[in-house]
């Protein structure tokens, strides 16, 4: 358990990688769910996750071609792309204006010394994907106590998972998160495991089992309080049969 957000998680995975030898990361849990092909109780294995709480927020006045504050040390950038606050709101002048997501600044162990990289879309490591894909046809429960989900819960590869410091409850930035960036897992500490473990130079897979709609379902309640027992225990079966895939202790697995 590493406790809630990015920076405890990225706390407890340099920690790791600091006290022990490891040969690489497994991280599991649950997450919103994002995409609307997919329901609740899926267990989901991103390809690549990014940081999604890293902002550049532009002065109000400034458009889309202004450069920003910063932007021309290499420190920020418009590459990304950002979230307009107005398109989101019944006022027609919106203080806010936007925010530009940015990049992670890191500095890798196989990189130049004090020479910063920039990353946003982070790859799990290659050769743990290809096992996770014998998990696809995974049989997993369907129902908690008597509520029971429409279909089985299935295993599926997905090509985004997002993490920040906030937990998701809105159908507005759950549609804007999956149609801007392609998104399914939405939650709160991957993105942290997945950039350690990439300046580290550690293959690392994240597998992350869908709890809520974050925000698209039910106007009443987040659907977590009820399916996040069955998401947990998926994310769990799952993490264990992976680890039954992995070569024996003497082997290592090499990235493709």
């Amino acid at each position: 358990m590493s406790g809630l957000g990015m920076v405890n998680a990225g706390v407890t995975t340099q920690l790791l990688v600091s006290l022990f030898r490891l040969k690489g990361v497994l991280h599991y849990g649950i997450a919103g769910n994002a995409d609307v092909n997919l329901e609740i109780g899926d267990v989901t294995i991103p390809q690549y996750w990014a940081h999604s709480g890293l902002w550049n927020w532009q002065r109000y006045g400034d458009g889309i071609d202004n450069e920003l504050a910063l932007e021309s040390g290499g420190d920020y950038t418009r590459e990304v792309g950002y979230l307009q606050f107005s398109k989101y709101s019944n006022r027609t002048d919106n203080l806010l204006n936007r925010v530009w997501y940015q990049p992670e600044e890191i500095f890798p162990v196989t990189g130049t010394p004090e020479e910063r990289q920039h990353v946003f879309w982070i790859p799990v490591d290659k050769s743990y994907l290809k096992l996770a894909r014998k998990l696809e046809d995974t049989k997993l429960p369907q129902c908690v106590n008597t509520t029971c989900l429409p279909r089985p819960p299935k295993v599926t590869i997905v090509k985004r998972g997002m993490s920040a410091s906030v937990f998701i409850d809105n159908a507005a930035y759950r549609t804007f998160l999956n149609s801007k960036f392609n998104a399914t897992a939405v939650e709160m500490e991957s993105a942290a495991v997945a950039l350690i473990s990439h300046q580290q130079n550690l293959p690392f897979i994240v597998i992350r089992a869908l709890s809520d709609l974050a925000g698209g379902g039910s106007d009443v309640s987040n659907e977590a309080s009820i399916f996040s027992s069955l998401a947990a225990e998926n994310s769990v079966d799952i993490l264990v049969k992976f680890v039954a895939l992995l070569p024996p202790h003497e082997s290592k697995i090499q990235s493709e």
